[in-house]
């Protein structure tokens, strides 16, 4: 029985460890794409600012071009995180069924396991205490 709860809690801990992992990667998407619209208005900005909206001028803004390229880079790094967040729910959603399974062994393992009752009167409780 105790191996069988140390086997429950480490199942539990490797749930608990999948379910870290996804909402991490839930995180960051959600960093990255706020990150990203955070970017699109400062390019608006400067556009507006240089009057010049057209990327292939030759004034135009290296900042409005250095912040496009950091957003571009910002929103493949997301795309890719989003095929690693699929992947880490799926490890998630293993890891509780397998955890559901080892749990209900226990409970059937504690369901067939004898209960002792303890004495009900004081002379039975005396005799429980010596072992006799």
């Amino acid at each position: 029985m105790k191996s069988l709860d140390t086997l429950i809690r480490l199942k539990r801990f490797q749930a608990e460890e999948k379910r870290r992992h996804f909402v991490q990667i839930e995180t960051m998407i959600a960093d990255f794409d706020r990150i990203s619209r955070d970017l699109d208005r400062e390019i608006d900005v400067e556009e507006k600012r240089t009057g010049i909206t057209d990327t292939q001028h030759f004034a135009y803004s290296t900042y409005a071009r250095a912040a496009a390229t950091r957003r571009d880079n910002l929103r493949r790094s997301a795309d890719e995180l989003k095929g690693q967040q699929e992947e880490a729910r799926l490890a998630y959603e293993e890891a509780l069924d397998e955890l559901k399974k080892v749990e209900a062994l226990g409970e059937r393992e504690r369901a067939e396991a004898p209960v002792e009752v303890p004495p009900r009167n004081i002379a039975g409780r005396a005799r429980a205490a010596l072992g006799a």
